[in-house]
């Protein structure tokens, strides 16, 4: 199974940079200052999380703090994972 890091990776480099050729930034760069995503694009990677993981991200965690890098994105979305498995 892929990493969450790699499926965004691979996510954001096909439907929104529209690149054949991978994700060219490391994990840690910031989607919003370098111009990567926009707040479409945001809206996009929830529903990405929310169908690919069964994550639910409620409007308050739509934050920079989550959504803006690789790495952000990633932690953000295993600690939903373990609130589900919790439950």
């Amino acid at each position: 199974m892929q990493s969450i890091e790699a499926m965004l990776r691979q996510h954001i480099s096909e439907n929104i940079l529209f690149s054949s050729n991978g994700y060219p930034y490391p994990d840690d760069a910031s989607l919003l200052e370098n111009g990567i995503i926009d707040s479409m694009n945001v809206m996009e990677l929830v529903l990405f999380l929310e169908e690919t993981l069964s994550i639910n991200v409620e409007d308050v965690e739509i934050v920079p703090e989550n959504f803006d890098s690789v790495s952000n994105l990633a932690e953000f979305a295993r600690q939903k994972q373990s609130l589900l498995v919790r439950d």
